[in-house]
């Protein structure tokens, strides 16, 4: 079975390279203070229009989410390749006995898995409703699926634009650049905006149905867990992560 082999030596490398990336995140303050930051806003949020609203329900706290990721998930990414750029280590994993398709998985699976770490910390929110009333658990967990999606691809083009850079500045303006637009261009007012600065061409409503992570990711939370929709996170997520290891062959080969 030297097929069986051989994938069983692949998912090894990559998981060393994720264990070591993933210490690398638990050793660092920065990312302790984001993660911080990033539940104490958005359970902040959450708490306010559920105090005002008093309705059961955990809608809310994924609405203001994907513009919370913008600078939250890029401030994760940020450091994974640049910061190996920085210290002059990028040529040394070069040279190791790994492709470059398991050190960019390796490190893709560091940064998803610290953030779904994160992401837990808002649990005690359904199990706060839970004990308050009766929420449609189903909803909650397509919307737990719809976080994760959404920060699976942010992650992905993080990863990307941090391997183009030895700045973890530029690399962090980047992604939260691209997370913007991500998110923004299926933003409601911008689709009309930019659907009445052309109204022939309909611009914003395109931009909306072939480029926006918003629709997919809203799809998610009002529970329809549709085959389009995973695929477009999980295309678009492989895409970034592909598009890194090009980048790392050229620089290996």
């Amino acid at each position: 079975m030297p097929e069986l082999r051989s994938a069983r030596a692949y998912g090894e490398g990559a998981l060393v390279v994720c264990a070591r990336e993933l210490g690398a995140y638990f050793d660092s303050p920065i990312a302790y203070i984001c993660a911080a930051v990033f539940l104490a806003l958005s359970g902040t949020t959450f708490m306010n229009t559920f105090f005002l609203d008093g309705v059961v329900d955990m809608g809310p706290y994924f609405e203001v989410l994907p513009f919370l990721l913008i600078p939250f998930l890029p401030a994760l990414s940020m450091r994974t390749w640049a910061e190996e750029r920085a210290q002059h280590t990028f040529e040394l994993l070069l040279t190791l006995p790994l492709r470059p398709s398991q050190l960019v998985l390796g490190k893709y699976l560091a940064a998803l898995g610290f953030y779904l770490v994160v992401l837990a910390g808002s649990l005690p929110i359904p199990l706060m409703l839970c004990w308050l009333g009766d929420p449609d658990l189903g909803l909650i967990l397509a919307n737990y699926l719809g976080a994760a999606s959404l920060g699976g691809l942010f992650l992905a083009f993080g990863v990307f634009v941090s391997c183009l850079t030895r700045n973890q500045i530029v690399a962090f303006v980047l992604a939260a650049l691209l997370g913007f637009l991500f998110v923004f261009s299926g933003h409601e007012q911008v689709i009309e905006v930019l659907d009445g600065l052309s109204p022939s061409w309909q611009a914003g409503t395109w931009l909306a149905e072939t480029v926006s992570a918003l629709p997919h990711y809203q799809a998610l939370g009002r529970g329809v867990v549709a085959l389009a929709d995973l695929a477009y996170f999980a295309l678009l997520s492989a895409f970034f992560l592909w598009a890194n290891e090009q980048v790392l062959r050229r620089g290996k080969y």
